[in-house]
């Protein structure tokens, strides 16, 4: 069985829209490079905004 790995041995990136950190998640993890918002509600605004 794996090891777990604490929350702040993850990678983590800026918001594109809010500027505020998240945390890599397991739903992300062949996608990591392409993410670019925290959540559903920054995604949906920054296409709002621009």
């Amino acid at each position: 069985m794996p090891r777990m790995r604490r929350k702040s041995d993850l990678p983590s990136k800026d918001c594109a829209f809010c500027g505020l950190p998240f945390t890599w998640r397991k739903k992300w993890e062949r996608d990591w490079d392409n993410v670019k918002y925290c959540s559903e509600r920054c995604r949906r605004s920054a296409k709002n905004a621009g």
